[in-house]
């Protein structure tokens, strides 16, 4: 009977070790692909990173890669001096209309996908083909439209012009319809109703927390969007005190040669993109929340 295991053992013995070393391999190659990846991003934002702590006017000089000298302070000085300090001001902007719009537009979109994925009515299956329709539909498409209906309605150079387009996100309903669907169970919207709670307060006690970690996402998605849109704002607002710090630096880079430094744009790049690491790491820990978080027990 010995004999029969060491031979099996022998005959599975260099078919076992080759899975565990295909296995390793596979993982050393996605491993590298990842890295190769990680420096391949990350590279812009060293290089913003070791510019903005040269020296002012030094910024193109020397090595791209690594520190030389120290002049963050004196830059950051010189910043805020620029234009009255305007800059400061588009930043302000900038968060108010992400902040608004991203927080507005998420709870459309939990109460969109919620209704979706928990009610039955005459022509929803329709209506989510629509969303999903609208999911493929590039927004730049929305820019000229929204320009001459704004127009109309005399919206040019209001805020509202931005922050109402921000807070329609077809494809926030549509994760939330899917994230609604799966992890809200029926009976346990079947026990709120029982116990004598309306629609609504189910909504806002029950699914919404067992939802939080699809709306986080859905939330960081519209920050960074509304974040990083430029076509709309640069068409619909022509004052700069309303414009957001996007539009902002593409002027002043367009400007650099008849009075604003092009170090200066650098600098703003690297500060404007420091909200945006802010909002990733302090909601990275919902992501980490188990998908029923808040549910009934």
């Amino acid at each position: 009977m010995s004999a029969v295991v060491t031979r099996a053992n022998a005959t599975a013995g260099p078919k076992a070790g080759a899975r565990r070393d295909t296995t390793a391999t596979s993982r050393g190659v996605v491993l590298a692909v990842l890295l190769i990846s990680t420096a391949y991003f990350l590279f812009p934002l060293w290089w913003l990173l070791v510019s903005v702590t040269k020296p002012f006017g030094e910024q193109f000089s020397g090595s791209g890669l690594w520190f030389d000298g120290f002049g963050l302070f004196d830059n950051l000085s010189r910043l805020t001096a620029q234009n009255d300090g305007i800059f400061w001001r588009w930043m302000l902007n900038s968060v108010l209309y992400c902040g608004v719009g991203a927080l507005v537009g998420t709870l459309l979109s939990a109460m969109a996908g919620y209704l979706l994925a928990k009610y039955e009515f005459r022509g929803k299956g329709l209506l989510f083909g629509t969303v999903l329709a609208a999911v493929l539909v590039p927004k730049i498409l929305f820019t000229l439209p929204l320009y001459l209906m704004f127009s109309g309605v005399g919206l040019i150079n209001n805020p509202l012009a931005v922050l109402l387009p921000s807070v329609v996100s077809p494809f926030g309903v549509y994760l939330a319809r899917i994230f609604a669907a799966q992890s809200v169970p029926d009976e346990v919207i079947e026990a709120g109703r029982l116990d004598g709670a309306g629609e609504f307060r189910i909504f806002r006690t029950i699914g919404v927390p067992m939802m939080l970690p699809a709306l986080v996402t859905i939330f960081l998605f519209q920050f960074v969007d509304i974040w990083n849109n430029y076509l709309l704002p640069a068409m619909v607002l022509g004052d700069d005190e309303l414009q957001p710090v996007t539009v902002g630096l593409v002027g002043w880079n367009a400007s650099h040669g008849v009075g604003v430094p092009a170090p200066l744009v650098v600098i703003g790049s690297l500060i404007s993109v420091i909200p945006l690491i802010i909002a990733f790491v302090a909601l990275q820990r919902f992501w980490r929340a188990g998908m029923t978080a808040g549910a009934v027990k």
